[in-house]
C-alpha cells in the first residue's frame, strides 16, 4: 500500500499532515519552526512543544482555510449527513475500539528499553497508530481519510473536515468556555471528526464520534432548529440506559455534550464534556493517544452498524492487588450476559469458564481465540508488574492534577 497523505491544518509555523504507510498512521510536522524556548523539548509527530515537567506535550491547534460548507437547503445537507452516517457505521463495526493491544505494546517497548524511569520512557515515546489498536485517535483518522473521498460528490467536504479536541468531566461549563482551552491546563483525552456547515445562512456543526460508538451524524445548530439532532438514547442496556445532547456555547466555539445515565433504580447522573470547534486540533497522536496510554482503563470493544455493543472487555486499573477484569457479549438472542474474572486467571488459562468466554469473545470481536488469549495474557504480565503500574498511576495522577480544575 503507498503512502497517503492529508493535510489536518496549518498553524503560524508549521503544515501538519497525517501520513498513512500500509498499515501505520502518523502525524508529521513539514517545515517546522526552532523552538525559541531552549528549555522546552518539542515532539516530532506534532510540532508541539512539551515543558519540562510538565506530565503531557502542549496541544497544538491550527487554522480554518475557509468557511463553513454552505448548503442551500437542509434537504442537501440531508443527503451529506445520509453518506457520512453510512461511513461511520460501516467503520464502527469494522474495526474495535482496543486501548489494550497500544498499551501491551507500549509496556513490551518499555522493557525492551531498558529503562528504569517510565516517565523517562513516556516522554521519548512515539505512539503507532495501528488498525488493530485503534483508540479514539486511530478510528477519527481512518474515518477522515474516507469522508474525504466523498468530496467530488460534496465540493468543499474535504477541506472543511477535521479533527476536533474533547475535554471530559468538566465541573464549571462557563468559566470553561469563557476562553480558548490552555495548553497547559488540559488533557484532551478525546478526538472527534467534525464540519463546520452552514444551511441557507444558519450555522452549526456536524459530528461524527466513532471513539464513543456514536454510529449517526450528530447536527448541532445555533438556533437549536431542524436538522439539529436533540437528545437521544445512545444504548440502553439491563444496569444503564445513556442518553447524549448537545448544544453549542461559548460563542460557537463549543459543543456542551451531556452524558445523562439513568440506572435502573431511578438514579440519575449528568456528565457535561466540551467539544472545541473552534480550531483544528493538530495533537492527536503526541497529546491524546500519549494520554490514553496511561489513563487507569483499559478496554477492548466491538460494536455493530449502529454503535451497539456486541462484546467488551473493561479492566480499571487499581492502586494494589488483581485487577479485575469485566467482560460481556449480546448473544444470539440479544440477552446481555456479564462476568468478572481476576486478570491473573488470564496467564495460565486452565479455568474452562474463561476459555468459553474467551472464544465467545473472539467470535464477536472477529479475533482468533489465540490472538485474544494471548493478549489477555500479556495485560496480564503488565498489570501485574506493581513497579510499572506504580509509575503509571503515578503519571496518570500527574496529568489528573493538572486537569483538576477543568
Amino acid at each position: 500500500m503507498g503512502k497517503r497523505v492529508i493535510d489536518t491544518g496549518t498553524s503560524d509555523n508549521f503544515t501538519h499532515r497525517i501520513v498513512s504507510d500500509g498499515d501505520f498512521l502518523e502525524m508529521r510536522t513539514i517545515n517546522c519552526a526552532s523552538p525559541s524556548d531552549k528549555s522546552e523539548t518539542w515532539d516530532g509527530l506534532t510540532g508541539a512543544a512539551w515543558p519540562s515537567g510538565h506530565p503531557l506535550p502542549l496541544p497544538a491547534w491550527g487554522s480554518f482555510r475557509g468557511q463553513p460548507l454552505r448548503f442551500a437547503s437542509v434537504e442537501r445537507y440531508e443527503e451529506l449527513a445520509a453518506s457520512l452516517e453510512l461511513s461511520v457505521q460501516q467503520l464502527v463495526q469494522a474495526h474495535n475500539y482496543n486501548s489494550i493491544g497500544n498499551f501491551v505494546r507500549f509496556y513490551k517497548e518499555f522493557c525492551a528499553s531498558g529503562e528504569d524511569s517510565l516517565s523517562h520512557f513516556y516522554r521519548h515515546y512515539e505512539p503507532p497508530i495501528t488498525e488493530e489498536h485503534y483508540t479514539c485517535v486511530g478510528l477519527a483518522l481512518e474515518l477522515l481519510q474516507k469522508l474525504r473521498r466523498l468530496d467530488k460528490k460534496f465540493p468543499g467536504l474535504a477541506s472543511g473536515l477535521f479533527l476536533a479536541s474533547c475535554e471530559e468531566s468538566i465541573e464549571d461549563v462557563d468559566s470553561y468556555v469563557s476562553y480558548d482551552p490552555c495548553p497547559r491546563t488540559v488533557e484532551k483525552e478525546h478526538v472527534l471528526v467534525a464540519l463546520r456547515i452552514d444551511i441557507g445562512g444558519r450555522l452549526g456543526v456536524a459530528l461524527l464520534d466513532p471513539g464513543y460508538h456514536v454510529a449517526r451524524v450528530v447536527t448541532v445548530m445555533e438556533d437549536g432548529s431542524y436538522p439539529h439532532t436533540g437528545w437521544f438514547t445512545q444504548s440502553d442496556q439491563p444496569h444503564c440506559r445513556k442518553d447524549y445532547g448537545y448544544s453549542l456555547t461559548g460563542n460557537g466555539k463549543y459543543v456542551l455534550w451531556r452524558d445523562r445515565r439513568t440506572m435502573r433504580d431511578g438514579l440519575e447522573e449528568v456528565y457535561a464534556a466540551l467539544i472545541y470547534v473552534g480550531r483544528p486540533f493538530l495533537a492527536p497522536v503526541s497529546v491524546t493517544e500519549r494520554r490514553n496510554l496511561v489513563y487507569n482503563t483499559r478496554s477492548l470493544v466491538g460494536r455493530d452498524t449502529k454503535g451497539g455493543l456486541t462484546a467488551t472487555i473493561c479492566v480499571k486499573i487499581p492502586r494494589e492487588g488483581d485487577p479485575v477484569v469485566t467482560v460481556s457479549r449480546q448473544t444470539g438472542s440479544g440477552r446481555n450476559e456479564r462476568r468478572k474474572f481476576p486478570l491473573s486467571s488470564f496467564i495460565s488459562m486452565s479455568d474452562s469458564d474463561i476459555l468459553s468466554w474467551v472464544a465467545a469473545l473472539a467470535q464477536s470481536l472477529n479475533m482468533a481465540e489465540v490472538e485474544l488469549a494471548n493478549l489477555m495474557g500479556d495485560l496480564a504480565h503488565a498489570l501485574l508488574d506493581m513497579d510499572f503500574r506504580a509509575q503509571l498511576l503515578a503519571i496518570n495522577d500527574d496529568i489528573n492534577y493538572v486537569a483538576q480544575d477543568n
